[in-house]
């Protein structure tokens, strides 16, 4: 399948779904975001997924320009958008069952901001810089922005970053915590692919889990919190990556993991 907004690679078990309007840093048309939704469902036998930008920005927010969103305008069309585009993609990120990594290359902004910390690993160039200006706009942020934020970096700093609306930049980010690390422009798709390589070469089922107990622990209590490990333990028990990590360990080797 082709996309006119993004492009989406399948290779050694590792997807790269890069979003492709450069012209427009990027900028995430309800199209997009469409784009971004379907490509997610055709992640294949993918065991690990990176989602970064073409071009020099990662995302610069919201398409404010794109020419099938003008009807869109207001706030009941920004309700509306929200509602039926760009939510339903925050949440399939959130409930994917393989890790994803995000490589921020440049600018991230708005919802592209929201986009780039939805992963399970953000890094960051140095070039990047993560921004919620929707206050200069007199808009709220959104994509789970307010969620994410005061969760990464506390209330303090998401006030600061919400409220004030300055940029981040990305050797900021990594000393805050809002990203797993920032490096150098050019080694940017090497860490990304490295890790990424990584994790397609783990335990996927196992993994999956964690992304979803590490989800579910946010918001529940500790006897809560416990029975989902409980759970999930059980669901990966049952994978034969399981048993050969078990079979390894007997044997004294290096467990060869193949996602089932």
């Amino acid at each position: 399948m082709t996309y006119e907004n993004i492009k989406l690679d399948i290779a050694e078990q590792i997807a790269t779904i890069t979003l492709n309007k450069p012209e427009r840093l990027n900028a995430c048309s309800l199209d997009m975001a469409d784009d971004i939704f379907i490509a997610l469902d055709k992640l294949e036998d993918a065991r690990a997924v990176i989602i970064t930008g073409e071009g020099r920005a990662f995302c610069a927010g919201a398409d404010l320009q794109a020419k099938n969103d003008s009807a869109l305008s207001g706030g009941q069309g920004s309700y509306a958008a929200l509602n039926q585009h760009y939510n339903p993609l925050m949440v399939k990120l959130a409930k994917l069952d393989i890790p994803t990594i995000t490589a921020v290359n440049g600018p991230a902004a708005g919802v592209g901001c929201s986009i780039a910390l939805a992963s399970d690993f953000a890094i960051a160039g140095k070039s990047a810089y993560f921004l919620q200006a929707f206050v200069n706009i007199g808009l709220v942020p959104d994509g789970g922005a307010s969620w994410m934020l005061t969760r990464l970096v506390g209330k303090a700093r998401a006030t600061e970053m919400m409220m004030l609306g300055e940029k981040i930049p990305g050797e900021k980010a990594a000393e805050w915590g809002l990203v797993y690390k920032c490096v150098e422009d050019d080694a940017l798709m090497g860490e990304a692919q490295a890790l990424a390589k990584r994790l397609a070469n783990g335990p996927t089922v196992a993994l999956g889990v964690m992304r979803q107990n590490l989800a579910a622990a946010l918001e529940s209590d500790y006897a809560t919190a416990l029975l989902k490990e409980a759970e999930g333990q059980r669901k990966a028990g049952d994978s034969n990556d399981a048993r050969e990590g078990a079979i390894a360990f007997l044997q004294k080797r290096k467990a060869e993991f193949k996602g089932k």
